[in-house]
């Protein structure tokens, strides 16, 4: 079943780049085979723990060794307005017993013991390499539980050792469209109602936009996965029209949702005012054609105007400041392009821009962005990134985490752009925010400091002066 769902998985109608390629290449997938003990923090199971931790109120059950969840236990910023179970880390924690003699008794205390305790709306859990391994069947496990307990027990088949991250990402999409989405009917549905699909919420970037959305009346009536409630998401099928925002993650689930339930999709971004006041306009349209009053869109201008009016205008005094500074961007997916067009807005240069996560449609839209001459790319070493950074042909480096300590190493400013920062930065309020923490790392004074000769170089170097 799981070879199935794979092959299904690569086989994605929706993915432009994957209808460009023979049957032959489609089977084989997008990303590369893994090799033996490179797929730590960007395996499968990874992949589809990310996608789904941010729904809220469910209990995550990692059916593993104890070292699979503390790996992946809050990778990412996703924040919360409710619950908080999401952020407590459950595991089977199998031994050696279980590996010979199974793990499936294991992993049904396991469920029993969590309903028993926190009577969570669902259980949702995630198979990892050992179990898989040893033959365990969570699906039969969990549809055991879910007829023992009354309530509902998600499997998430997608052991690590499949593939990567991404192929994680969609796995989890499938288990949502196959044991949830339509699984519940709202109280009532009105004609603005949308779904947002691959907006995790991280650092509660949502939160940013939902007012807007608000103002107009729009109803998030599911965002998939951020913020998220398990009842919200089993009713998101009655949705009129929904966003995504990251097509390589979750591009099935709009897909298959408009495949099903007739719900239209668009691709879009809350990087940067442009882009959001696009993103905005997109939805509103779609929520007349699909029956909503036309003056959505009257109302939907009135509300652009006057947010890209205030929000430049906040944005002035930093335009002369950052006009001209060259930026390096070492992220990728949907960022890869949405950033580019955020910090062109205010004057600045993009040197260039990472896209080892990216579509071929993230590409395109960085070549309509950046012109035909954009500088992509696909994967630079530390050593690389120190060069271009050393040679100061980038005033400032965005990337995650892992990158920063090049950047220190060249002495360069470095800001938190990834999935691990503490900043939000979509919407109107966010670019604001975006362009004031660059402001701030650009003009620090601890980076003259840096820069010049340690004292007792400069001494030395005294020394030798005529």
């Amino acid at each position: 079943m799981l070879q199935n769902k794979i092959q299904e998985v690569f086989n994605e109608p929706g993915c432009a780049k994957n209808q460009t390629k023979s049957d032959k290449e489609r089977k084989k997938g997008c990303a590369k085979q893994l090799q033996p003990g490179a797929a730590a923090g960007g395996c499968a199971f990874d992949g589809a723990k990310i996608a789904l931790q941010p729904i809220t109120d469910v209990a995550h059950l990692v059916h593993g060794p104890i070292a699979c969840e503390g790996n992946s236990w809050d990778n990412r910023g996703a924040k919360s307005s409710g619950s908080r179970l999401y952020r407590t880390g459950f595991t089977t924690d199998i031994n050696e017993l279980d590996v010979v003699y199974g793990g499936e008794k294991h992993l049904f205390k396991s469920i029993k013991e969590i309903i028993d305790k926190y009577d969570p709306p669902a259980v949702f859990v995630y198979q990892t390499c050992v179990p898989a391994m040893i033959g365990d069947d969570i699906e039969a496990v969990c549809k055991a539980a879910s007829a023992k307990f009354a309530k509902p027990v998600i499997p998430i088949n997608a052991p690590g050792f499949v593939g990567a991250k991404n192929l994680g990402n969609k796995l989890a999409g499938e288990a949502l469209l196959d044991y949830v989405i339509g699984t519940e009917e709202p109280e009532s549905t009105t004609p603005y109602d949308i779904n947002i699909i691959g907006e995790y919420n991280l650092s509660g970037e949502l939160w940013q936009v939902k007012p807007l959305l608000e103002h107009l009346g729009i109803r998030i009536l599911a965002c998939i996965s951020g913020d998220a409630k398990y009842h919200e998401i089993a009713q998101s099928h009655r949705a009129r029209a929904a966003m995504m925002v990251c097509s390589k993650a979750m591009i099935n689930i709009a897909r298959k949702m408009e495949e099903r339930y007739q719900i239209p999709f668009f691709e879009g971004s809350f990087y940067g005012i442009s882009d959001t006041s696009e993103s905005l306009r997109e939805i509103s349209r779609l929520l007349v054609e699909r029956g909503a009053p036309a003056e959505l869109l009257e109302r939907t201008e009135a509300l652009i105007q006057r947010e890209e009016a205030r929000a430049w205008e906040r944005l002035a005094a930093y335009k002369p400041r950052l006009r001209g500074k060259r930026v390096l961007l070492i992220t990728g997916g949907v960022k890869s392009w949405s950033v580019v067009a955020a910090l062109q807005e205010v004057g600045m240069e993009v040197v260039g821009t990472s896209v080892k996560k990216s579509t071929a449609e993230d590409k395109e839209r960085i070549k309509e962005i950046m012109g035909q001459d954009a500088h992509m790319i696909d994967d630079m070493t530390p050593r690389e990134m120190y060069k271009m950074l050393s040679e100061a042909q980038a005033d400032i480096m965005l990337s995650g985490g892992r990158s920063q300590f090049v950047a220190l190493k060249a002495k360069v400013p470095w800001l938190d752009i990834n999935q691990e920062r503490h900043h939000a930065y979509a919407g109107y309020e966010g670019m604001v925010d975006l362009v004031r923490e660059i402001d701030k790392a650009l003009y620090n004074p601890i980076w003259s400091q840096l820069r010049k000769a340690a004292p007792w170089d400069a001494r030395e170097a005294a020394q030798w002066l005529p």
